[in-house]
């Protein structure tokens, strides 16, 4: 099975504020970013003082390549996380890190003492180079700094081959970034989502960021342009038995107009079209983005 992921693409250029979120333990009781919906009851609570403070603390570390910080303002991961309600005790579970490992920076080393970060990426037995380099590359970025991933665990969750990387029911928390649009053009996200549902305990929690599409056109089922709608993407999760929670604008861009030849990887970082148009598309920066949060009923039997 030949399979290459799509060039991933990247983040907004609207901002909320850091204050808001820190206040009154910031987000999910009071909605977040202006947008953001009511949270069904029962979520679990907004990150406490100490994950932000670890947050903090990661997002400054060493560890961490100067280009990736500096896409913090676009990505801005502190907010998102705390939009998620992350906190330093539990197990998460990321999806499709990529070979860069960018979250994986973020969310290890604040779960790393009392809690779990499980990298689930591509399946490295799947026979295609791009895949086993990028496994290779992410070992070796894990392997580079035992002091801050030593405790990673590292899986694989990719359709068909490899649908189950933890047992059933041992993940307090679900995030991707970004690979919706991935899994669509292998018609395979649903059954990504399956298998997020299946690996989180009741009343888990999945948090999802996306480049989002307009609402003017139906959804491509490949989403060939990167570009997911976001009420697609809610239906879709929803298909498969999660809640939905709450959205927010944190990773917002109106100046996106999502109507590239080349897709969203016309933006930065990717620039598709290297110098052509340059200084437009890096006034624009990165894409818009919809960042959404879904809840496992905890009724949920396993």
């Amino acid at each position: 099975m030949a399979v290459t992921p799509h060039s991933p693409a990247r983040r907004s250029t609207a901002h909320a504020p850091l204050a808001a979120i820190a206040a009154a333990a910031c987000l999910l009781a009071a909605g977040c970013a202006g947008t953001a919906k009511k949270p069904q009851e029962g979520a679990l609570p907004a990150s406490d003082a100490a994950t932000l403070a670890a947050l903090d603390a990661a997002l400054a570390g060493d560890h961490r390549a100067q280009a990736n910080k500096a896409r913090d303002a676009y990505r801005h991961p502190k907010e998102t996380l705390a939009f998620f309600g992350l906190r330093q005790d539990m197990t998460v579970m990321e999806i499709w890190p990529g070979a860069g490992g960018w979250y994986t920076e973020v969310i290890a080393p604040v779960v790393r003492d009392k809690g779990r970060y499980i990298a689930a990426g591509w399946d490295a037995k799947l026979d295609n180079k791009f895949i086993q380099d990028g496994v290779k590359a992410y070992q070796a970025k894990l392997d580079a700094r035992p002091d801050v991933f030593g405790k990673v665990q590292v899986a694989a969750l990719q359709f068909p081959t490899a649908m189950q990387p933890v047992p059933a029911g041992s993940v307090d928390m679900v995030v991707t970034f970004r690979n919706i649009h991935n899994w669509m053009g292998r018609d395979s996200a649903k059954q990504m989502f399956e298998a997020m549902f299946a690996a989180l305990k009741p009343g888990g929690i999945l948090g999802v960021v996306e480049h989002r599409a307009g609402t003017t056109a139906p959804q491509d089922p490949k989403a060939a342009s990167g570009y997911v709608r976001e009420d697609y993407a809610i239906e879709l999760a929803k298909s498969v038995g999660f809640e939905f929670v709450a959205a927010s604008e944190i990773n917002a861009n109106p100046k996106d107009t999502k109507d590239y030849d080349q897709g969203v990887w016309t933006l930065p970082p990717t620039l598709r079209l290297g110098d052509r148009d340059r200084d437009r598309f890096l006034a624009i920066g990165e894409s818009d983005r919809f960042t959404l949060r879904f809840r496992k009923p905890a009724a949920q039997a396993h």
